[in-house]
């Protein structure tokens, strides 16, 4: 009875063995992967005692906009790397995606940046006419959240900023098909190359957009590319505060009504 009860537990016994050797490996090679990394659950920083209060002026007066400005002018004094650079979220079939871009300009109508209407964000905008923008202050331990409808800005705006950008950057517009596939680094820079040639100053040969004809030197703005506006009716105000009690500054506005008043109010971290 004894050895039945024995060989009959064998294979149990067996697989704790094996579980547990796996585990040990697993551990092992966990402890291999994060040897040089500082444990990710116990990064944490305490924040500031300085805060974001209601009794701020720009605040009281209901001006987001121009407390963004002013966040926005201390992030480029204090020189935060790229202050202007946003997280960029779209949604499309109930699936979100995220990637930086560059804000351009903003004003009470919205926030502006230029890309392919090509690309994979401009297919999803078009889709799903919504976005939400993020800024990341770290150094200042500030963080803007902004929410609204995305229009795209008109020709003459895109075509004003577009001839305003450095030579470099108006080949890429043409050198890139945004978010497509490509089978190499090098093919990439061939597809530059070939551009660069194209809008060649010693290349008098005239290059055709649309109806019209423009002479090298010229690099004229690709149909392709352009400006989207987002149109805020939410914009948040986050600002680290010590023991994770984080001040919480929200302005909402009635896109429906195309009222031009904010409303704000504090919302818990």
């Amino acid at each position: 009875q004894i050895l039945f009860i024995a060989i009959s537990m064998f294979p149990k016994l067996m697989n704790c063995v094996i579980s547990s050797k796996i585990f040990r490996g697993a551990k092992a090679s966990q402890t291999r992967l994060s040897s040089n990394l500082p444990v990710i659950q116990d990064l944490r920083k305490e924040y500031s005692r300085i805060g974001l209060s209601e009794n701020d002026s720009l605040i009281k007066s209901g001006k987001p906009i121009d407390l963004f400005a002013l966040w926005l002018q201390e992030a480029c004094s204090a020189n935060v790397i790229e202050p202007n650079a946003m997280c960029l979220s779209t949604c499309k079939n109930n699936r979100p995606s995220a990637r930086f871009v560059l804000l351009k300009a903003f004003d009470d109508r919205g926030f502006v940046w230029y890309t392919n209407y090509e690309s994979r964000k401009s297919e999803e905008l078009s889709e799903n006419p919504f976005g939400a923008l993020t800024f990341w202050w770290g150094d200042l331990e500030r963080s803007v959240r902004i929410e609204g409808r995305v229009v795209k800005v008109s020709e003459q705006e895109s075509s004003e900023y577009f001839s305003s950008r450095p030579r470099t950057s108006q080949i890429g517009a043409w050198s890139s098909n945004q978010s497509r596939t490509i089978a190499s680094r090098e093919a990439l820079e061939l597809q530059e190359q070939e551009v660069n040639s194209r809008f060649d100053s010693k290349n008098n040969t005239p290059i055709e957009e649309g109806t019209s004809l423009i002479s090298a030197p010229v690099v004229p703005r690709p149909p392709h590319w352009g400006g989207f506006r987002l149109v805020p009716d939410r914009i948040e105000f986050w600002k680290g505060r010590e023991s994770r009690l984080h001040d919480r500054i929200v302005f909402l506005r009635d896109e429906n009504n195309n009222s031009t008043a904010w409303q704000s109010m504090r919302l818990q971290p």
